[in-house]
């Protein structure tokens, strides 16, 4: 029933001299042919090849320590520049660490967890601990939320 309808259609629109059933449905080439061309995408540049030799050093050692604890931005960056950790320069410790994609909330919460698995902390102690200057060096609003998410508050 379906097919007799469209032929009864397009012959109605032929005989009104709306042109010929070919006309009405336009080819794939017409439509390929009127379609704007997709510009490109540049890549990015990846932030690695930007990297002096002790910076990439950096950045690699920056991983592993991220692999095995939570850090902050700012711990990582002590860890990885202080005598007693790694002892790369602050410019390239801060070059490695900030070419890396880290989710710092999420390492808020690792951090959070670890202690917790330690001792007992009360929420607004561990979000002490997580934003001291003498602890974790989390920003305020990241300590936060890696104390909430790790069921401290």
């Amino acid at each position: 029933m379906r097919s007799l309808t469209l032929v009864a259609l397009s012959v109605a629109l032929a005989s009104c001299g709306e042109g010929s059933p070919s006309d009405a449905v336009p080819d794939e080439a017409a439509i390929a042919a009127e379609a704007p061309e997709a510009e490109a995408t540049p890549a990015l540049p990846d932030p690695v090849d930007a990297l002096s030799g002790p910076q990439r050093n950096a950045r690699k050692n920056a991983e592993e320590f991220l692999a095995m604890s939570g850090f902050s931005r700012d711990g990582l960056i002590h860890q990885l520049s202080s005598e007693y950790g790694s002892g790369y320069a602050v410019a390239d410790a801060t070059a490695a660490v900030d070419s890396l994609d880290v989710d710092w909330n999420e390492q808020a919460t690792r951090s959070a967890q670890s202690f917790l698995e330690m001792t007992g902390f009360s929420c607004q102690g561990l979000i002490r601990q997580l934003s001291s200057d003498h602890g974790s060096k989390f920003t305020r609003e990241q300590a936060e939320h890696g104390a909430k998410a790790a069921g401290a508050c």
